[in-house]
């Protein structure tokens, strides 16, 4: 549809009959009729709103024209306030005036073969209407004021796109004829809308909770007629004497008089109009000072809001300023203590270099020797050469003894010479021997260091593994059951009570096949954990030296600063209570939510579980006592108070395997049963400590249930065995 448009141009021959239709309508004895119709229009003019104000029409035809709007700019629809028939069909309307309900005298309104797609709410204030035609349109629905619409006998809303009629057309009592597509219609049922106008109106005042009367009974006249407001008394009356004349004058002054009276109420009611503009335009004006002061105030707490957003936002950034820098100088202090470690360990290398070194020197002093040694040898021996050469040429008679005497002297330093170097060879031997004993001790040492280191390292994998460590609380508790259970089972065939014996053997089968699953998980979770080792292991192949130690106090000291601060902020009764209920490894979790006693008494146990606690026993067991440490506090306060004086520790982990943490006593069993060790039902003596699974039953000791192959008790085939360690 485009957004600009022409306007039409009537021809001549609609022209001329619009001008002589308002001649017409303008003469002076003229009926109360306007018609216009078949004038080509695309909007009324204004001389008709002013005609039908000024002569007090009554009925305006302006059907077979090319309106798309009823009122034109600048005019106001209270110039047709004495209209009581208006008709408008074969137009282009798209919508009626909203304000349409002004005109209170309207009896019958005709808009057939338009292009309406609703209808004002204001037509229900047509008080007196008494037929709506709007036939051949574009509605999709009917206004629910149309109940309102007393007075209304006809009613043609067929060839629309109505479906359902609304349900307070029941109120219109007056309504004898209703025309619809009952084909389309989907409330009423087109049954109850093909049976006529009668069952239509029956359906909805039975939809509506109210008695169906017939219209005749509210019956109103169609149109109002004016009877005997023109008549006038005969001029031929006994004591009437006056000429003709003196009546023409006097009935000139009549209508004068009238005429004078229509322009007095005329002029009242323009200033009546002018007074209600001014006060709307007050009104106006009003409205827009306080719509303004709303937008500045609004705008006030929008900035103080985001002022407010900034200062906190600042104030976090400051916060997280200073936990950065707090964590940056833990940091830096990790760091140097790293630094000075490896100063440490360089230190000992260069004192264990400058060991061997001093060694090798002392090697290289101890063959320097032997090569002096050797040499003084070879320089007395010339000595002695030439000596004896001499002695023989001065004195050759005793060359013999003295040649004798060298050749003993010669032995004996050799001998000397030999007998030393065979002892520095050993005492060299022994010097090699110990240093080869002092490598081997510490490389043992180093060996044997690192196989403690790991196996004390992968203890405390898994010690503090928390996936491990549940798999094994709850194994306890499973074990724990199946033993009272199998007590109350003993207990409960001496009585011979088959119903609760079926229900105790559901229950076992029940915890026999929860075990056997957790025993997969738990052997799951420790292969998890090897294969991690083996991992760690591979990376230690580079023959770090004290690899084991700080990977051990890596994972003791791997919880944050932060954590550690906020655990020992926490309250020591709550503190307590989860070491009371071996639930110590929540405590990083209710310190990092920051939960109190008094926020618990107000959670439930899917709050818990949202947090992170997933027993469901747990979480019941931590709600009841809370409330009841909070109900006993009422009565003292002061448990809730710390003593002076204390400080709040939180247990810490261990650094060495220990023991699994006592387990909290199962509920399951009936409350006369106490967990007590029961005797093996083979030998009568040991107490029992063996599950055979599938059954569940714990009857037997270690040395009576190894011949065994099936159950003593159920007679089953024992699948697997399962030895409990019970804790004193």
């Amino acid at each position: 549809m485009p957004l600009f448009f022409r306007k039409r141009k009537p021809s001549e021959e609609a022209r001329k009959r619009l001008e002589y239709q308002m001649c017409l309508a303008k003469e002076a004895g003229a009926d109360d009729i306007l018609d216009i119709s078949k004038c080509e229009l695309s909007e009324i003019p204004f001389g008709a709103f002013a005609t039908c104000k000024v002569l007090q029409k009554k009925v305006l035809i302006v059907h077979t024209n090319y309106l798309t709007s009823l009122l034109p700019k600048s005019c106001s629809l209270l110039s047709l306030a004495t209209i009581k028939v208006l008709d408008l069909h074969d137009n282009q309307l798209t919508a009626l005036p909203h304000d349409i309900g002004q005109l209170t005298a309207l009896q019958v309104l005709n808009v057939e073969r338009n292009q309406l797609t609703y209808l004002p709410r204001s037509i229900g204030d047509l008080t007196q209407l008494q037929t709506l035609n709007v036939k051949d349109n574009k509605l999709k629905e009917l206004p629910d004021t149309l109940g309102e619409l007393r007075s209304l006998r006809t009613l043609d809303i067929s060839e629309n796109e109505i479906q359902r009629l609304p349900q307070i057309l029941a109120h219109v009592r007056t309504l004898e004829t209703l025309s619809l597509d009952a084909s389309s219609m989907v409330y009423p049922p087109w049954e109850v809308c093909s049976a006529g106008t009668e069952a239509i109106q029956q359906f909805l005042c039975k939809e509506s909770g109210l008695e169906y009367y017939p219209p005749s009974q509210y019956l109103l006249p169609v149109l109002e007629q004016d009877g005997g407001e023109n008549s006038r008394d005969s001029p031929d009356g006994p004591t009437d004497r006056l000429s003709k004349e003196e009546l023409e004058w006097q009935n000139r002054f009549s209508d004068y008089e009238k005429r004078k009276e229509q322009k007095m109420l005329e002029k009242l009611e323009f200033e009546r109009r002018l007074e209600l503009g001014q006060r709307e335009h007050a009104q106006l004006l009003q409205q827009s000072s306080s719509q303004k002061d709303e937008i500045l105030q609004t705008v006030r707490e929008e900035q103080s809001r985001l002022e407010q957003g900034l200062s906190e936002h600042q104030r976090y950034l400051d916060a997280e300023r200073q936990r950065l820098h707090k964590q940056l100088k833990q940091t830096e202090q990790d760091i140097s203590q790293r630094i000075q470690k490896l100063l440490e360990e360089n230190q000992r290398q260069k004192k264990s270099s400058e060991i061997l070194k001093s060694l090798e020197n002392e090697r290289i002093r101890m063959e320097q020797l032997m090569s002096i040694t050797q040499e003084e040898t070879e320089n007395l021996r010339r000595r002695e050469i030439a000596s004896a050469m001499q002695q023989m040429l001065t004195e050759s008679c005793k060359n013999r003894l003295i040649q004798m005497a060298y050749e003993s002297q010669r032995q004996n330093l050799v001998q000397q010479a030999c007998s030393s170097m065979a002892e520095m060879d050993e005492r060299f031997q022994q010097i090699l021997s110990w240093q080869q004993m002092d490598q081997n001790k510490a490389i043992s040492q180093i060996l044997q260091e690192s196989e403690m280191q790991k196996a004390a390292f992968e203890a405390l994998q898994v010690k503090k593994d928390l996936m491990h460590r549940q798999i094994r609380n709850q194994i306890k508790l499973i074990e724990t059951e199946l033993l009272q259970l199998t007590q109350l089972e003993l207990k409960r065939k001496s009585l011979d009570t088959e119903a609760l014996q079926e229900m105790i053997s559901e229950q076992r089968w029940a915890l026999s096949s929860l075990l056997q699953q957790l025993l997969k998980e738990k052997k799951q979770r420790e292969e998890e954990l090897r294969e991690i080792m083996t991992e760690l292991e591979a990376k230690s192949e580079t023959k770090q030296e004290n690899y084991w130690l700080i990977q051990y106090q890596r994972l003791l000291n791997q919880k944050p600063l932060s954590l550690k601060l906020l655990e020992e902020g926490m309250e020591r009764q709550l503190v307590a209570l989860l070491v009371e209920l071996s639930a110590e490894h929540y405590l990083p979790i209710f310190a990092h939510h920051r939960i109190s006693l008094d926020m618990l008494s107000r959670m439930r146990p899917g709050d818990l579980a949202k947090v992170g606690i997933s027993e469901a026993g747990l979480q019941h067991e931590i709600l009841r006592r809370v409330q009841k440490l909070l109900d006993a506090a009422r009565i003292q306060p002061e448990l809730l108070k710390p003593p002076k004086g204390e400080v709040l520790r939180v247990p810490e982990t261990p650094t060495t395997p220990q023991e699994p943490p006592e387990v909290v006593r199962p509920s399951a069993p009936p409350a006369e049963l106490e967990v007590q060790t029961s005797e093996c039902v083979v030998c009568l003596e040991r107490e029992a400590q063996m599950i055979f699974l599938n059954c569940g039953h714990v009857c037997c000791c270690q040395q009576c249930c190894q011949p065994l192959r099936t159950c003593p008790l159920c007679r089953q085939e024992i699948a697997q065995r399962l030895r409990i360690y019970h804790s004193s």
